[in-house]
């Protein structure tokens, strides 16, 4: 006669599985880090009239990322571990650069007079430009940013950016303006 084999009872080791995965899908939470933390402006009225505005061509910097993932800075090739320097440096224009943006002495309320610059930063990238390359850019162009904000607020407050109340907060942005213009992406293969 031939031996029985003991068998596992395994109908409710499914059940098991199924709750514990409910229970992990329902506890975790998904990060959320990626994309832009951006404010679109509000949308203009339809009766105003739109005017042209004349950039002096000192004050852009354009910022290129071709379909390769390759980066300009103005004319020059630029690694993009260099580019938040480089914006910082273009942004404050520590020696008065006539080539570098010009700055206007402007009475910020609650703060002074305070010199602003008038620099914009130009994005400009290829439609075949990868998303990763994109985000990291546009990443450096912040941190350009938020680091000179840092600066200013330590300097006048003794305190960074994120840790002032709203109304200093505003004075930091007032002097410290984040100017990023983004142009549609273009198809630089085609004619």
């Amino acid at each position: 006669m031939a031996k029985k084999t003991p068998a596992l009872n395994t109908s409710s080791t499914a059940d098991i599985a199924f709750l514990l995965l409910c229970y992990f899908l329902m506890t975790t939470t998904m990060g959320s880090q990626t994309g832009l933390q951006r404010r679109l402006p509000p949308m203009p009225d339809k009766n105003q009239q739109v005017q042209d505005q004349k950039v002096n061509r000192r004050n852009i910097i354009v910022v290129k990322i071709n379909s390769a993932d390759r980066l300009l800075a103005g004319s020059e090739p630029i690694e993009v571990s260099q580019l938040k320097d480089r914006i910082k440096e273009f942004l404050t224009n520590p020696t008065d650069d006539p080539n570098l943006p010009e700055k206007e002495v402007t009475d910020i309320e609650g703060y002074g007079s305070y010199p602003i610059s008038k620099g914009v930063i130009s994005l400009q990238n290829d439609r075949g430009t990868s998303y990763r390359a994109y985000m990291e850019v546009q990443n450096e162009l912040v941190k350009a940013v938020n680091e000179l904000r840092d600066e200013f607020s330590s300097r006048a407050y003794g305190k960074p950016f994120n840790s002032l109340d709203e109304e200093k907060q505003e004075i930091v942005k007032t002097a410290v303006p984040q100017n990023i213009s983004e142009a549609e992406p273009k198809d630089v293969g085609k004619k």
